[in-house]
């Protein structure tokens, strides 16, 4: 089964806007200790590459950033599926 987040399946998360949604969602999902935390690595995560213009790069930054977070969901042992 596809792990869906606020009505982003995770194998829809092709652009950096979307991947943007989809790690935002998973950090609601967290404990309230540790969301804060969270939301600001995305934000900085994005600020970071913001200028970031190679196709290829991107796709294996959305790909890092897919793995990591499903790596921190299980961390807290977070449901994965809606």
């Amino acid at each position: 089964m596809v792990p869906i987040v606020g009505l982003i399946a995770k194998s829809a998360v092709n652009t950096p806007r979307l991947l943007y949604r989809y790690l935002f969602r998973c950090c609601d999902r967290l404990p309230e200790d540790a969301k804060g935390h969270y939301k600001h690595h995305v934000r900085q995560g994005f600020n970071s590459h913001e200028d970031e213009t190679d196709p290829e790069r991107i796709q294996q930054i959305i790909k890092k950033a897919l793995e990591d977070a499903d790596w921190i969901l299980n961390k807290y042992k977070v449901e994965t599926s809606s």
